[in-house]
């Protein structure tokens, strides 16, 4: 109840007083674009913390950017089996934090799934035209030979491959964690405690908005042409929000009347097809939350929420309405361990 009574008190203090004074930092990062939202620090003006926010995501784009030749991550890439790369502490915690969502999804969830990106013209090699001849079954198998986290070993610091052509592609995550570095950020280096943090639809809050409320997050609607919301969360009291959202409903190409989406299953080897529009989730982290997010989205729909529920995740799946029109086109179907959450926030 803590921060539910600063949210209070703010908001009284607004009342009485003239309103606190909120910024709002904005640029592109990543392939698509961030905003920062935040109590003005009272240690420093908005051109110091814009610049440092942009220094600490030009760092994990060093790092982890496969579209960047001479990053962490595309040396990796290119690295031949048994040698060694130092890496540094922001590639080691994604690194972990993949394997560990690896393991637990039995691996709809694989970084190195790096090869069958680049086969399918989805990666630092943007191919459109390669849906012109989608790839045989021959070349899949192929490319996922080239895979296989227990081919990854790292040691401290130390990177290597056991095998030549295994490759890591962290965009499934990465987003989630620069997330998660700008909160710290904010937090640690500025003292701010109220904030909302998003790139590209991955999601951090804390504290109270600029009315001294909890922050309140919208679903998007998965029609690619709406502006409309399907599900509102409201960040629950006391507590910080951190959040992802998966799917393929904004991110496809259509070739000859079939619809290929961004996201390539690890299990499959091909686009994904028949998963759910859209999935949410809430967790300990934004990263955390980026790649179960993207886990869920990798697996037709039955198999997806049936993960979600043996982990106890927090998600959201947004599907094609069941009923006829002109009821809503879509469904929202929640996890029990959102809807716990929900009830028990409700009930404060």
């Amino acid at each position: 109840m803590k921060r539910l009574f600063s949210c209070f008190a703010l908001l009284l203090a607004t009342a009485a007083h003239a309103a606190p004074m909120y910024a709002t930092l904005s640029g592109e990062t990543m392939g698509t674009s961030y905003t920062v939202r935040y109590r003005a620090a009272s240690n420093a003006g908005e051109p110091a913390v814009q610049s440092r926010i942009e220094a600490r995501l030009q760092s994990l784009i060093d790092s982890m950017s496969t579209f960047e030749p001479n990053s962490l991550i595309s040396q990796f890439n290119r690295l031949p089996a048994e040698e060694k790369l130092a890496v540094g502490a922001d590639f080691l915690q994604v690194l972990a934090d993949s394997r560990d969502i690896y393991r637990q999804s039995n691996g709809s969830f694989d970084p190195t799934v790096y090869p069958l990106v680049e086969l399918w013209g989805f990666g630092a090699k943007q191919i459109a035209e390669r849906l012109r001849r989608p790839p045989s079954k021959a070349e899949i198998a192929a490319a996922k030979s080239q895979m296989g986290f227990e081919q990854v070993v790292n040691s401290g610091v130390w990177l290597s491959k056991r095998q030549n052509g295994i490759g890591l592609d962290f965009s499934a995550i990465a987003k989630g964690y620069a997330v998660d570095a700008l909160a710290v950020v904010l937090r640690d280096e500025f003292g701010v405690n109220d904030y909302l943090v998003e790139i590209g639809g991955e999601i951090a809050s804390q504290g109270c908005n600029p009315s001294g409320q909890p922050w309140r997050i919208a679903i998007a609607s998965p029609d690619s042409d709406s502006t409309d919301s399907v599900f509102t969360l409201q960040q629950p009291a006391g507590q910080r929000l951190q959040l992802a959202t998966s799917g393929n409903y904004q991110n496809f190409v259509v070739y000859r009347g079939k619809t290929y989406g961004h996201s390539i299953s690890p299990l499959s080897g091909e686009p994904v097809q028949g998963n759910a529009a859209s999935v949410t989730v809430l967790h300990d982290s934004v990263a955390l939350a980026d790649g179960w997010a993207t886990a869920l989205s990798a697996l037709p729909y039955p198999q997806a929420l049936a993960l979600a529920q043996r982990q106890q995740l927090k998600a959201l799946f947004v599907m094609p309405s069941e009923n006829a029109s002109p009821s809503p086109p879509w469904q929202v179907v929640r996890t029990t361990a959102l809807d716990s959450l929900l009830k028990m926030e409700t009930r404060k």
